[in-house]
């Protein structure tokens, strides 16, 4: 498929609105065009790349093998360019969407419900799921808007705000808080431990800031997020360190038993983060931090006085 010169990007542009919308009717809509113009478009791509592309019929246009391995190949690269050089606002239509990371559990257990409400305020959010090496990552690499990290992003040319603080809570389920006899650490030495990781990042950190050592425990449970953790311990597979607002009607319900109350809780800062120089591009971006923020403050307030 190589050719001696690259395609235009409005040609592009109509290729991956044809692509993904099936029809050249609709691809002419969504990109504010003509009709002929998106024919003129794919059969100039065509000619260069002398294949055919989509077959047409009545029910749309049919991608062929060859416009799926293009759509792979200029897909994420031109989102990319559209993303950085695309003007907030079309008329008064909402041109971007906003690509949002962060934990799966904070997201959808506090940062979701602190929203509900306030969706008039913010685009079409579509919302990635990772740790927070990741998002930093794809921040910097321009695949995201705007992340939530459990860490402090350090990485030139990123803004971060504090958003939050999470408190730690030692947890356990009545049947395996029962095992737990003694004081401080040591009776916990042979107590299971469900984890997310196997080198136990929380509750090694719970360890050496609530007892001053390092933690030597049981056996561990290793499960691919804190929600399904949670789970594990509701279940009696053993004991967990967990970010309190994840575990807060469960305590009420007595489901799980705090087993250690300490004076200070271990706590994590989570931030709000995005490039400096997209936030001096976009309006959007800078009202989605405000409502974000915001939100998530008055969720916590709300919250602290229950």
């Amino acid at each position: 498929m190589g050719v001696d010169r690259a395609p235009s990007l409005d040609v592009l542009r109509t290729f991956l609105a044809v692509y993904r919308t099936g029809s050249f009717t609709a691809a002419a809509r969504q990109l504010s065009v003509t009709q002929p113009t998106v024919t003129n478009h794919i059969a100039q791509l065509e000619r260069t790349l002398q294949t055919e592309l989509f077959i047409r019929s009545t029910g749309g246009a049919q991608p062929t093998a060859p416009a799926h391995e293009m759509a792979g190949a200029v897909g994420e690269q031109l989102d990319h360019l559209e993303r950085f050089f695309a003007e907030d606002v079309v008329g008064d239509t909402e041109a971007r969407i906003l690509h949002l990371g962060g934990p799966l559990e904070f997201t959808t257990e506090l940062l979701l419900p602190a929203l509900a409400g306030r969706a008039d305020s913010l685009p079409r959010v579509e919302f990635t799921f990772d740790v927070a090496e990741e998002l930093i990552d794809r921040l910097v690499a321009g695949r995201l808007d705007l992340i939530i990290s459990t860490v402090r992003p350090r990485a030139d040319g990123v803004t971060a705000w504090p958003l939050m603080d999470e408190e730690f809570v030692l947890v356990a389920a009545p049947t395996m808080a029962v095992r737990v006899v003694g004081s401080g650490s040591e009776r916990f030495r042979h107590i299971p431990v469900v984890a997310y990781d196997r080198k136990l990042p929380i509750i090694r950190r719970y360890w050496t800031t609530v007892y001053g050592v390092q933690a030597e425990l049981g056996t561990a449970t290793l499960l691919p997020n804190l929600s399904a953790v949670r789970s594990a311990v509701l279940s009696g597979f053993g004991i967990s360190v967990l970010p309190s607002y994840l575990v807060t009607d469960e305590l009420e319900r007595g489901e799980l038993i705090d087993l250690e109350q300490p004076e200070v809780a271990p706590l994590n800062t989570l931030f709000l983060a995005a490039m400096t120089g997209a936030l001096s591009r976009r309006r959007s971006l800078r009202t989605a931090v405000d409502v974000i923020r915001k939100a998530v403050r008055d969720k916590v307030r709300d919250q602290d006085h229950a």
